[in-house]
């Protein structure tokens, strides 16, 4: 299933510009029960690539990086960095995931998360996942 942004279908050609990544809500049925998910992801992976054997042969300083960087759209087929999602979606559970918000900024990015997740009371709801928000807060059992 796609990326869902304010009732339509999101995909790279949406980005927008200056647009590093987004709040995102996962939902999906499992074994009955619905669950949800929020979390942040950037739009872009930062792909180490080792430069060819003509790029090395053309360099005269043996001290430079021997790799280069890009950066490479990858959240189409991200399904979010919880575990009982990521298995379900490969066990085929169909997966709602829908974009809240899109940020401009690291720090952007991280507020909204945290924001969000207080703003939803994940650690409260038994419908979330989420089990802690920025590793200092957590689910109490």
């Amino acid at each position: 299933m796609s990326w869902i942004y304010k009732g339509k279908e999101f995909d790279e050609s949406c980005i927008p510009q200056g647009g590093i990544g987004f709040i995102y809500n996962m939902t999906a049925i499992i074994d009955g029960k619905s669950v949800a998910y929020i979390g942040k992801k950037n739009f872009f992976a930062n792909i180490k690539r080792p430069l060819g054997k003509k790029a090395l042969a053309m360099s005269t300083d043996k001290r430079l990086k021997k790799y280069t960087r890009e950066l490479k759209p990858d959240f189409m087929k991200y399904y979010s960095s919880n575990k009982t999602l990521k298995d379900a979606h490969k066990a085929g559970v169909v997966i709602k995931r829908e974009i809240l918000m899109i940020c401009y900024s690291a720090m952007e990015l991280t507020y909204q998360e945290v924001k969000h997740q207080f703003k939803y009371e994940v650690l409260e709801k038994e419908e979330y996942l989420n089990a802690n928000i920025l590793g200092r807060f957590y689910k109490t059992k």
